[in-house]
């Protein structure tokens, strides 16, 4: 088996965009997806209170187009009203043909 040069896209978002954000991937056509609670601190403090529960995490691998299309799409919608970072990085991957479905 070979790899497959993909992308894999990470979204660090308040927990109030999760569903948002996950039916956009799957819009745009994101096949998987994984989630985690994370916390952290950045330009804008330490961000996590009881009441609004802990930053999510969505990662997510997919091809260079819908790569830059969800980076693209996402700061978009967000990046003017909502603490949000968004990145990319290159990944290998075994059974790459999984994260490759035309749209």
């Amino acid at each position: 088996m070979t790899p497959i040069r993909l992308r894999k896209v990470t979204v660090i978002a308040e927990r109030v965009l999760r569903d948002d954000l996950l039916d956009l991937l799957k819009e745009l056509g994101a096949t998987g997806w994984t989630l985690t609670a994370v916390e952290g601190e950045g330009t804008r403090g330490i961000r996590a209170s009881e009441w609004e529960g802990r930053n999510v995490q969505i990662d997510t691998i997919v091809s260079p187009d819908l790569a830059e299309r969800l980076m693209d799409e996402i700061g978009r919608r967000y990046f003017a009203d909502w603490s949000l970072i968004i990145y990319a990085a290159d990944v290998d991957v075994m059974r790459g043909e999984k994260y490759q479905h035309p749209r």
